[in-house]
């Protein structure tokens, strides 16, 4: 790989939460700096497009994820996204051809102890490195085709549909 394109769109992954997960923003992404922690041995360029919940992202937030992924040169991309809406993005980038393209996010952020974050982000990389051109999930230590996943609320996880 020579160098991977990392999106990031805000989500639970970035969010800070100020008083017992009621009252947050999203923070700056803290993919980079968990890649850099692990020595990851493959260079990254992290490219934060939006800071937003997933519930709050728009058709036309879409279209800004889907117009810059399209515009990199980079065949490998992993976006970071909240999990709420994160089909519907992937779903919605289905027609870039020519990429590997890995959404993966978290049920807790990633300040947190015990955060599902770093597996994820793992799951994801090892997974944009090896898939064929095309639009992946990656969530629950699983590969998801965007078009047969659905999240779970009741038991906090991506299942199939």
């Amino acid at each position: 790989m020579d160098e991977l394109l990392i999106v990031t769109t805000g989500g639970t992954i970035d969010k800070i939460y100020f008083d017992d997960k009621s009252d947050y923003q999203i923070g700056d992404p803290q993919i980079g700096g968990i890649l850099k922690e692990l020595g990851v041995g493959f260079r990254f360029n992290v490219i934060p497009i939006l800071r937003k919940d997933s519930l709050h992202i728009t058709a036309a937030d879409r279209e800004l994820i889907h117009a810059a992924i399209a515009a990199q040169a980079a065949t490998r991309v992993l976006i970071t996204h909240g999990t709420d809406t994160m089909v519907d993005t992937a779903r919605a980038l289905a027609d870039i051809t020519g990429k590997t393209i890995v959404l993966t996010g978290a049920l807790n952020p990633a300040r947190f102890r015990g955060s599902d974050a770093e597996f994820n982000i793992g799951c994801a990389v090892g997974a944009v490195q090896s898939l064929p051109p095309g639009v992946y999930i990656t969530m629950n230590g699983r590969i998801w085709n965007p078009n047969h996943v659905r999240k779970n609320v009741a038991a906090n996880r991506f299942e199939e549909a």
